[in-house]
């Protein structure tokens, strides 16, 4: 990949990875930390990585980083609570984020994220597959569960409010 190549990579993508790690890690300064992390390596390894291959490289990097995050994170006691949903929201659009955020949490990390790479940037099974290095079917398996626990998830959610 060439100095040119690389511009247009950071150009085209780095808005992406940057929302992708953001909805995991739902922090804004560690989401940073991770995108710049991802582009320092795949600056690194520019002479490797082909232009065509560097959409997947850098998904592929940032989700391997952002586990990482999520790893140290937990090692140093860090645990998410819900946020308390008891009051009323006036913004309807922001209330629905927030009940879609809190069912996510409750799935298992690698579940979280095949369901935000399909369902929040679109990537195909087979997409999904390369940068989690998982097989298509693997990633099917784990998207078919996470929507079937989101879906009960969501039921219940509903009844409360």
């Amino acid at each position: 990949m060439t100095d040119q190549e690389y511009n247009t990579c950071v150009d085209l993508y780095a808005d992406r990875v940057f929302r992708f790690v953001l909805k995991h890690l739902q922090n804004k300064a560690d989401a940073q930390d991770v995108v710049q992390t991802t582009f320092m390596k795949t600056w690194s390894n520019r002479e490797k990585v082909l232009f065509k291959k560097a959409k997947s490289f850098l998904f592929t990097v940032a989700y391997r980083s952002m586990i990482d995050a999520i790893r140290k994170q937990k090692n140093t006691s860090y645990v998410a609570e819900f946020a308390d949903s008891s009051g009323e929201r006036e913004d309807k659009t922001a209330e629905l984020q927030e009940v879609l955020q809190k069912a996510l949490t409750t799935l298992p990390e690698i579940q979280q994220s095949l369901v935000m790479l399909r369902d929040y940037e679109g990537y195909t099974y087979r997409e999904i597959g390369e940068i989690t290095e998982l097989s298509e079917t693997q990633v099917k398996v784990y998207i078919f569960r996470a929507r079937k626990s989101l879906q009960k998830v969501l039921g219940k959610i509903e009844h409360i409010l």
